[in-house]
């Protein structure tokens, strides 16, 4: 952390210290425009309706609501958000060039107890004037939201931090990821590898190959985002932690017997 007014080292020096430009010092960001953030919220609504439409259906459907995008725009917006249709098409979120892509594992897996398959995936929630990325721990299972956490960045600490909090209460055989950079993360394998966690992850495109994360991240938009429509980060984390107690101890899920996920995992 640099002090501008520390009394015995300057600002030049902490930054040569810190081996960062000084000029970033003072840099500060730019916020999307309102015009890109209302087409953002519309995308995410219309993405949550229909999660098959990828950037073809996407762009026309945005020409038909009287937005005259281009492919390209929207392709970015996309990109950005961590959209993906449900069948398999060109790459829109990528993996970094140095991280390990696993198989994956579950395809024909009965999963028949907690903790044997444990998966996350990273949506954006909207808020009044932009976005905040989210990502939760889930146990197959039961449907169990084991830990999450919110960031204004998709820098993969908040993930790691998730994944901590999660492995405090247990450990799963194997654990399903998407290909994103943040679950693809050195931080992220390793952690996970160094508890001999099986490490599987979706194959491109394919967002049912995490199915029970992609039902959840539309009960927790339907039910909670697009209901309350946050105006403030904070907003955003009371709103969601109170979501997920009701979503883990008092909604009743027809696939569990009509019990919790929480009856069903403790």
């Amino acid at each position: 952390m640099i002090e501008v007014d520390h009394p015995a080292i300057s600002v030049r020096r902490q930054c040569a210290l810190l081996g960062l430009p000084r000029a970033s010092l003072y840099y500060q960001p730019h916020g999307e425009s309102a015009e890109t953030l209302h087409l953002m919220r519309l995308l995410d609504a219309q993405y949550t309706a229909t999660p098959f439409y990828g950037l073809r259906h996407m762009t026309a459907w945005l020409r038909a609501q009287g937005y005259p995008v281009n492919h390209k725009r929207v392709a970015r917006l996309m990109q950005q958000m961590g959209i993906e249709a449900l069948y398999t098409k060109p790459k829109l979120s990528q993996a970094a060039a140095e991280h390990t892509i696993y198989p994956y594992l579950l395809r024909g897996v009965q999963v028949e107890r907690v903790n044997q398959v444990w998966s996350t995936a990273i949506p954006y929630v909207r808020l009044h004037q932009g976005f905040v990325s989210l990502v939760a721990v889930m146990d197959w299972f039961s449907r169990y939201v084991l830990s999450w956490a919110l960031s204004v960045t998709m820098d993969v600490h908040f993930c790691v931090e998730a994944l901590e909090n999660a492995l405090q209460g247990g450990q799963p055989a194997i654990f399903n990821t998407d290909q994103g950079a943040q679950c693809t993360s050195r931080a992220f394998t390793e952690r996970l590898k160094q508890d001999g966690v099986q490490m599987s992850m979706d194959g491109r495109g394919r967002a049912l190959d995490n199915v029970f994360v992609e039902r959840l991240w539309r009960s927790v938009k339907y039910e909670e985002v697009y209901l309350k429509d946050y105006t403030t980060v904070r907003e955003a984390r009371l709103g969601l932690g109170q979501y997920f107690t009701f979503y883990n101890h008092e909604r009743l899920h027809q696939a569990l017997g009509y019990q919790t996920p929480a009856a069903v995992y403790y």
